[in-house]
């Protein structure tokens, strides 16, 4: 009887101890039915039918983030290798969303791999069309572009694109090189310019300050000479009253 009764206890602990699940904070659980979406069971405890509803997958729905390297070509055929960090979520906690990010792939493996895929195709379109001069300065375009492709696939899967930053834009070493000796040499003949208006500015200084002087100094030879012509006459007038 005794034996009977602890196992008969046992049974009824076991059972309400699977009656209650318990949903941690930045998560939603997927709840089904022999296989088929019943719920979305959301942060803290939570009642389920006990041999009946089962966990089928549990979501987090805080930001996500993930790092991309990938290579594409330019118009003119030059390589750009690209490194990017990629900030995604989920939507909201609603149904249906939850429903389309649990049932829309078979798991999280393949969601990653079908969104990564899928940004990589976005860029590389976008830099087939442009030449690799001007890639460095669509940055931003580069950004934007993605960000209105992809934006209604992801809402299909459930999920949200908050932010795409393209943190390294790269070519092969030649093109590099090459970049490198274009931006020294404009240096260069910045400097160059900026010392020949530097030394033309001096001089011209310079011819100002000699222009001015001789001016001066004729000037003042003029007023030495009236006064020397003044005192002749009144020497001459002083002489004749004199006489």
């Amino acid at each position: 009887m005794v034996p009977s009764f602890a196992i008969l206890l046992v049974i009824i602990l076991v059972t309400l101890f699977l009656c209650f699940v318990t949903v941690q904070q930045g998560t939603v659980a997927v709840i089904t039915i022999f296989g088929k979406f019943r719920r979305v069971m959301y942060p803290g405890l939570n009642f389920k039918i006990p041999l009946i509803e089962s966990v089928f997958r549990r979501i987090s729905v805080q930001n996500r983030s993930v790092e991309l390297e990938f290579q594409a070509i330019t118009v003119d055929q030059a390589n750009v290798y690209f490194k990017a960090m990629l900030l995604y979520s989920v939507i909201n906690h609603d149904s249906q969303t939850i429903q389309n990010v649990a049932f829309k792939f078979v798991d999280e493996r393949n969601f990653m791999q079908a969104l990564i895929r899928t940004i990589e195709g976005s860029i590389r379109g976008f830099v087939a069309l442009k030449k690799q001069a001007d890639v460095l300065g669509l940055r931003k375009d580069i950004t934007e572009h993605v960000k209105e492709q992809i934006d209604i696939g992801l809402e299909e899967w459930g999920y949200h694109l908050q932010d795409l930053q393209l943190n390294d834009i790269t070519f092969d070493e030649a093109i590099m090189k090459s970049m490198s000796q274009v931006v020294a040499s404009n240096n260069l003949k910045a400097a160059a310019e900026n010392e020949g208006q530097a030394l033309l500015i001096t001089k011209t200084k310079a011819a100002e300050a000699e222009g001015n002087a001789i001016k001066i100094s004729a000037s003042a030879e003029r007023e030495a000479a009236q006064m020397r012509g003044q005192g002749v006459a009144l020497f001459r007038q002083e002489v004749a009253i004199k006489v």
